[in-house]
């Protein structure tokens, strides 16, 4: 156990690493400068602003002082698009509103996808099953940027107490979180009815149906807890998918969340913005999946001795 969560750790260092690295180079290579949209600078004034954000350096410079600050002043650095404020500031004030819509997505998608898969692999080639796995092919190949209107027009303009969107009550929150998590949701359904199918086609499965045992009973304390290996494995890439998905359903939305800075940090070539972001939501996803594997070790007692 403590062998799978040391690996997982420097996995997600080194991932982190190799991320912030690409991201690094990759918009320094973007033709302009953060000061691009500043009217009437002068020369002068370019050079000293450069200087002040020590851009005057040579590039592997800028790389080395950035990981000295990261790492030795837990300094993410000033955000050059919006004057006077630390990244992290930003990321602090932001985090808490896309992590509570994170969540609450995340479990909507549980609530729905396993419980819709279960009801496919019990019915298996039933008009339940087809139905259900129409339900999740659609949430697959429906993306978030035209659910996300579709909802609004469908639901937020007929219903009075539903914004089309801002971050002022706290229904706002539904239309987007719905929209995050149908396409998790659809994986979840697949994934589970997939898992529960093998299970039941097990012989010890068989056994206990020839024993008398009830079928609620074999779902609920022979079945369901390996069957659902494969969704929980999904959970931090789920959890990865909802967080960057809500990248573009932040913006749908207008909510004040991480992603409107994500957006704002590359039309505005914000560098420090971008890689505190970068860095941040590395940490995050590495942490997600340190979860789920911790979760998968706690459902398999073969991992839990390993």
């Amino acid at each position: 156990m403590l062998r799978i969560i040391f690996s997982r750790l420097l996995q997600t260092l080194v991932v982190v690493f190799l991320l912030v690295t690409f991201t690094f180079f990759a918009i320094r290579m973007m033709p302009g400068n953060p000061f691009a949209d500043v009217k009437a600078l002068t020369e002068e004034n370019k050079a000293a602003m450069e200087r002040l954000y020590g851009l005057d350096k040579p590039l592997h410079i800028q790389y080395a002082n950035y990981w000295k600050n990261v790492l030795l002043e837990g300094d993410f650095g000033d955000s050059f698009s919006m004057k006077g404020r630390k990244v992290s500031t930003l990321i602090s004030e932001s985090f808490p509103i896309s992590l509570k819509l994170g969540l609450l997505s995340l479990f909507l998608a549980m609530s729905l996808g396993i419980p819709l898969g279960i009801i496919a692999a019990l019915f298996h080639n039933k008009w339940q099953d087809y139905t259900a796995m129409i339900i999740a092919m659609a949430g697959i190949c429906i993306v978030t940027f035209v659910l996300g209107p579709i909802f609004q027009l469908s639901f937020a303009k007929p219903l009075s107490w539903l914004n089309v969107a801002g971050w002022s009550r706290p229904s706002d929150v539904i239309l987007p979180a719905i929209t995050l998590c149908f396409g998790v949701a659809a994986y979840l359904a697949r994934l589970t009815r997939g898992g529960m199918l093998d299970i039941l086609s097990q012989d010890y499965i068989r056994s206990a149906k020839a024993k008398g045992v009830s079928q609620l009973n074999i779902i609920t304390k022979h079945a369901l807890r390996p069957a659902l290996v494969p969704a929980v494995t999904f959970l931090g890439p789920a959890f990865a998918a909802i967080i960057t998905g809500s990248f573009v359903v932040e913006s749908i939305f207008l909510i004040p969340g991480m992603g409107q800075y994500f957006v704002l940090g590359i039309q505005n070539q914000d560098y420090t913005l971008v890689l505190g972001l970068v860095l941040f939501y590395g940490i995050l996803m590495g942490i997600a999946n340190l979860m789920s594997d911790l979760a998968l070790i706690f459902m398999d007692p073969k991992l839990r001795n390993s």
